[in-house]
């Protein structure tokens, strides 16, 4: 399967860090930003970077954007500039457009505009801050949909020892544990000891349950929060 060829505009902050962790992973990248200094300082770490005014109908065509298969509109300045260039993007039949919103209005009138998905960085942090200081047994969370997500939590201390089918989760929380995260101390060859990290994917209800452990579950997040006051 071929890698999808993504483009960024705006390299500030978040757009340069998004180019950069993309690229990072092999992914190519086409960088456009009106600002020279910013061009220069990520042309080297991206497959192509374009001084470009991405407002501009005739330079942001020429700049072979539409070739890309998803475009990040990271675009800080101002709501206006970013809803012309989602508009200017549509026009030119990119695939699949995001756009960093800049305001819950700028999400809607993206969205509006042709945006098939809107990212608010500060309120997403604000509300993963919140949680983690309100919720500090959750390791890692990933949002499936407004009311799903899965999620990585600390085994609560009431239920070590106990089995997957004792705790019964399901019925009690209205979640699911989808895989457990385990270490455990291994001898090796030499006689030395080293810690070892295992996943079981869908462990089955007998499987007993130790101090440590993180569960991997999947629910509606205030389910999940209920578990982790446990």
């Amino acid at each position: 399967m071929a890698k999808k060829y993504f483009g960024v505009i705006g390299l500030g902050t978040f757009g340069s860090s998004v180019a950069r962790e993309l690229a990072r992973r092999g992914i190519q990248i086409l960088a456009l930003d009106s600002n020279e200094e910013k061009v220069k300082d990520i042309a080297n770490e991206v497959t192509q970077a374009l001084v470009v005014n991405a407002t501009d109908e005739k330079e942001l065509r020429n700049s072979g954007i539409a070739d890309c298969d998803v475009v990040i509109v990271a675009v800080g300045e101002s709501m206006e500039t970013s809803i012309l260039i989602t508009l200017l993007l549509k026009e030119l039949n990119v695939k699949q457009i995001i756009v960093k919103s800049l305001s819950p209005l700028h999400s809607r009138i993206a969205v509006k505009v042709g945006a098939d998905r809107v990212i608010y960085p500060e309120y997403e942090m604000a509300k993963r801050l919140a949680e983690s200081l309100t919720t500090p047994n959750i390791l890692e969370e990933i949002s499936l949909s407004p009311d799903y997500n899965i999620v990585e939590v600390v085994l609560p201390q009431k239920f070590i020892g106990k089995t997957i089918a004792e705790i019964d989760v399901r019925s009690r929380f209205g979640i699911s544990i989808i895989a457990i995260r385990r270490k455990e101390t291994v001898i090796l060859d030499n006689g030395e000891t080293d810690i070892k990290e295992e996943t079981t994917i869908s462990p089955s209800a007998m499987t007993e349950l130790n101090e440590g452990d993180i569960l991997v579950v999947i629910g509606k997040q205030e389910d999940i929060n209920k578990l982790t006051r446990e």
